[in-house]
């Protein structure tokens, strides 16, 4: 007798087939497995159904309605993958529980935090290991570029030109490829780490510039837990609208401190703006506009340059 065909099993052939495709899926994938394991826990077999769609989005021990939302949205694009297999596959209904994103204030770190971080790091075991190396090189290079944590982790060894100062980014969010200059500072930093990872692990067989202790590629979960240790043990408390403060932040306050320290230089922002956005890997200039209105700090300068304005003063 053939087995039934679980969801877990369903879901894994899914996330094949986008990956193939040259899809990431680093954080939709935990969660529809998180979906498909709550299906074959309770029991449910078929088809997926609106009703399974609503118990699953209302499982979180966070039962806000943009949690449960936000996790429709995710299982949607399965849902219509499965509809071909599967005609009695259904669909929940865009806003079935409201709007399934809303953009939330970051956390925006000050120096003293991102210091605080790398040197917290750098205690991180097993002593003497590479792994404390790999997580502060990790972190300071995505307060220093800005990077996607998931373009750090790809980073290959032929993709840093320690000689020109110069990282290749491939195939990154949207399939999109770019260069991204580095500051000598710190290329220096990550000329010091490829030293140190080469001298630990002369025997090591992969590419990747970042490797753990095994010698392996370092990867998103070994990372997410370093960096969740270090935000209990520096206390850490959210600024922003996340329930804590998290690695893609540093990105956030990359953009920031670069936008902030423009306008505090009388650099023309709107000239200057095309630049960053390209840098930082983002498709749309929108996109990198938005920092100007989602944190306080901006908005506090934008509203100096707007009473100097008024009052006839320079507005450049």
């Amino acid at each position: 007798m053939k087995p039934a065909t679980t969801m877990v099993s369903l879901v894994e052939d899914y996330l094949e087939y986008r990956r193939r495709l040259g899809f990431a899926l680093e954080s939709d994938a935990r969660r529809l497995l998180c979906f498909a394991r709550f299906a074959d826990q309770v029991g449910h077999r078929g088809p997926i159904t609106e009703e399974l769609a609503l118990r699953w989005a209302s499982s979180s021990t966070r039962t806000t309605a943009i949690t449960r939302a936000g996790r429709l949205k995710i299982l949607s694009p399965f849902a219509k993958y499965r509809l071909q297999f599967d005609p009695a596959t259904e669909i929940a209904p865009p806003g079935l529980c409201g709007p399934g994103y809303r953009r939330l204030t970051p956390h925006i770190y000050s120096e003293q935090e991102i210091e605080a971080l790398l040197v917290t790091a750098r205690q991180l075991p097993p002593t003497g290991g590479l792994r404390p190396v790999t997580c502060e090189t990790v972190f300071g290079l995505l307060a220093a570029t800005g990077l996607r944590i998931s373009e750090a982790l790809a980073l290959r060894r032929l993709d840093v030109d320690l000689e020109r100062g110069l990282l290749t980014i491939r195939q990154s969010k949207f399939r999109k490829s770019r260069l991204v200059p580095l500051h000598p500072t710190t290329t220096a930093a990550l000329r010091a780490y490829a030293c140190d990872r080469d001298k630990r692990l002369r025997a090591s067989t992969t590419d990747a510039f970042f490797v753990s202790d095994s010698g392996r590629p370092m990867n998103y979960r070994q990372i997410e837990y370093a960096f969740a240790c270090l935000r209990a043990q520096l206390g850490w408390r959210a600024r922003g609208g996340h329930p804590h403060p998290r690695i893609h932040d540093l990105r956030h306050s990359f953009i920031c401190r670069r936008l902030i320290g423009w306008y505090q230089e009388g650099i023309n922002v709107d000239n200057s703006m095309l630049v960053l956005s390209t840098y930082v890997g983002h498709t749309q200039v929108t996109d990198t506009f938005w920092y100007v209105t989602g944190i306080p700090e901006l908005m506090a300068i934008a509203g100096d340059r707007f009473e100097r304005f008024t009052q006839g003063g320079s507005h450049a």
